[in-house]
């Protein structure tokens, strides 16, 4: 069985549907969640899936082996960020290369980058004036948002577009295609995903 860390920061939808398409798959499960912030809404969803959860500080995160040792135990495949807002020190990167993945609300590189999250990408992507938007979901690197490429999904930008009517349609996007491009890495470790934007 392989095994998933999801890492969030926040309410933890993305997280709660990785954890549902995954709950009774034959070969990969979520085992454990991680989070920086106690409070996080996402730490409850995983109680309820009896998944174990970890919170952890700044300081055990960049200035220890403190999560570096409960991946390793754990046996820990893969990384999944789902709102996870902290840029991933060197050490987790080179302990899991092309084992750490990330999805952003927008068609990177565009708005991508320190503070490029949530409700401040949609403002930005309507302001542009661009007819369209989606996710991007791209391994990590040292870089906030530059990792190499794995998918993107696209969504159509309407007249009268607001940053929560585009929010709206960009969940969705990531609701339905970030479980099966994470089902995709883990079958086919290494390979792209060839993946078709939806309108």
């Amino acid at each position: 069985m392989q095994r998933i860390a999801i890492f969030a920061s926040g309410s933890g939808t993305n997280a709660q549907r990785i954890m549902e398409y995954f709950r009774d798959h034959p070969k990969i499960a979520v085992h454990l969640v991680l989070s920086n912030k106690a409070e996080a809404p996402v730490l409850e969803r995983a109680r309820k899936f009896h998944i174990p959860t970890v919170v952890f500080t700044r300081d055990e995160f960049y200035n220890s082996r403190f999560i570096l040792d409960i991946l390793s135990v754990q046996g820990i495949d893969l990384l999944v960020l789902a709102g996870f807002l902290w840029l991933i020190p060197d050490y987790l990167i080179h302990a899991f290369p092309r084992r750490i993945i990330n999805i952003h609300p927008a068609l990177l590189p565009k708005y991508g980058g320190k503070g490029m999250y949530g409700m401040r990408v949609h403002e930005a992507v309507i302001q542009s004036g661009d007819r369209e938007s989606g996710i991007s979901i791209h391994y990590v690197n040292e870089q906030y948002d530059e990792g190499e490429l794995i998918f993107q999904a696209q969504c159509p930008i309407e007249l009268g577009e607001t940053p929560e009517t585009l929010a709206s349609k960009v969940h969705e996007l990531e609701y339905r295609h970030y479980p099966e491009v994470i089902e995709k890495v883990m079958g086919d470790e290494g390979s792209r995903v060839k993946g078709q934007g939806s309108r």
